[in-house]
């Protein structure tokens, strides 16, 4: 069960006039259960995403990347979003690339619009065929039960080790004019984003320019899902999306504006939400652990000391045991790769008890006050550095027995 995450209610998941989604059980992987989303947009609508660093990237990430880039020298708006779960379509070579080529292809010709207008995605098993045939054979069906209204369907679609769909909406009213956004997600293994296996769509009413979408979206993508992490695995198919549909009135054509401003924080919002539903879902999580690392020299020491100490196993399987062995933490603050790191000046705490106190244990601390932190479901670690005014805050989990019984039997 997903950490203090209730499942989400299909009529709270508001509909975004300018798309619809559809959905088919095609037996990828397994029979009788949804497999395959299609997004459909409206001619309106502006497209941009963030994908994985993996060199290994997945074939569809590659096409859909392909697609992204020639938006820049064409008028013809992205159409569609296809998605399978099952099979990730990565580590398959040429014959990965032909069969995300031949979903899209398949799908355009049902659209009537052209390949490169399909985007396509795909989650699950690395290095295994996709079933493209099964896939296309699904998008029939996907397109005729296509409706504003399917976003718990569409979370539903996109799971693998996910025990529970991932999706929230928003609303947000920038001078006068209502906007709506609603967001699906899914993950729960194989999860540290770097752009964020991981997948995630956010799609607003508002009307906003390419050049600013594609701003917004790594902007949302460092606050949200770039600030996460499970087991320190980044996959193959991570994928983050921001679709503006247009049908709104509130048009944004400029980073430098109060209404940026406003449209990109609820933004942010909404993604950091669907991130954090991703952490407290990880694979055989108890404990949802944020890591806040404040008074850094810069941005990128606060990160690698935050995820320093939200990758070490031995931190990890501390938290879970709800055992206080806090050295661990010390531990991976010293090994983060700050080599100019003044532990002298160091203090840290488990929420509000004092653990740490310039480099020391606080003399005032207390075993049985980190006890009882540890053995709550929420649980912030906050290391101050005392050399600085950069901050930065990871969120992770525990790591636990059932996760080493779920990746172990993800194949069979």
């Amino acid at each position: 069960m997903a950490v203090n995450s209730p499942l989400p209610v299909a009529a709270d998941l508001k509909p975004i006039a300018g798309i619809r989604l559809g959905f088919a059980q095609a037996g990828i992987k397994k029979p009788n259960r949804k497999d395959v989303l299609v997004m459909a947009l409206a001619p309106t609508a502006t497209v941009a995403g963030v994908f994985t660093t993996n060199r290994f990237c997945a074939a569809p990430v590659q096409v859909c990347k392909a697609h992204l880039d020639a938006l820049h020298m064409s008028d013809a708006p992205i159409r569609a979003l296809v998605v399978n779960t099952g099979n990730a379509n990565a580590g398959t070579g040429d014959a990965g690339l032909a069969a995300a080529n031949a979903t899209c292809s398949a799908l355009a010709e049902l659209l009537e619009c052209e390949p490169a207008q399909i985007l396509p995605f795909s989650t699950g098993v690395i290095l295994e065929p996709l079933p493209v045939d099964k896939l296309i054979a699904g998008l029939p069906a996907a397109l005729e039960c296509l409706s504003e209204n399917n976003w718990y369907a569409a979370a539903e679609a996109i799971m693998t080790t996910d025990t529970q769909p991932k999706a929230a909406s928003s609303y947000v009213v920038i001078n006068g004019i209502p906007v709506t956004m609603t967001g699906i997600s899914k993950g729960a293994g194989m999860i540290k984003p770097n752009m964020a296996t991981m997948l995630g769509y956010l799609a607003m009413d508002a009307k906003v320019s390419q050049s600013v979408l594609e701003h917004m979206v790594k902007q949302a993508a460092d606050q949200s899902f770039n600030c996460i992490t499970i087991d320190g695995d980044t996959s193959t198919n991570d994928s983050f999306m921001l679709i503006a549909t247009g049908a709104s009135e509130l048009e944004i054509t400029e980073i430098d504006s109060p209404e940026y401003l406003a449209l990109a924080t609820a933004v942010n919002a909404l993604s950091q939400k669907l991130a954090h539903m991703i952490i407290r879902d990880g694979e055989g999580a108890t404990k949802f652990i944020s890591i806040a690392v404040e008074e850094g020299r810069d941005l990128e020491e606060c990160r690698k000391i935050a995820y320093s100490i939200a990758h070490s196993p031995l931190v990890k399987t501390a938290f879970f045991a709800s055992d206080p062995n806090l050295g661990r933490i010390l531990a991976a603050i010293g090994y983060a790769g700050v080599n100019d790191l003044d532990v002298s000046k160091l203090d840290m705490y488990l929420d509000e008890v004092l653990v740490a106190k310039s480099g020391g244990r606080n003399p005032d601390y207390r075993e049985e006050d980190g006890q009882r932190v540890m053995q709550q479901s929420e649980i912030t670690i906050r290391v101050k550095l005392g050399r600085g005014e950069a901050k930065t805050t990871v969120w992770t989990c525990d790591l636990s027995h059932d996760y080493v019984s779920i990746n172990a039997d993800y194949r069979s």
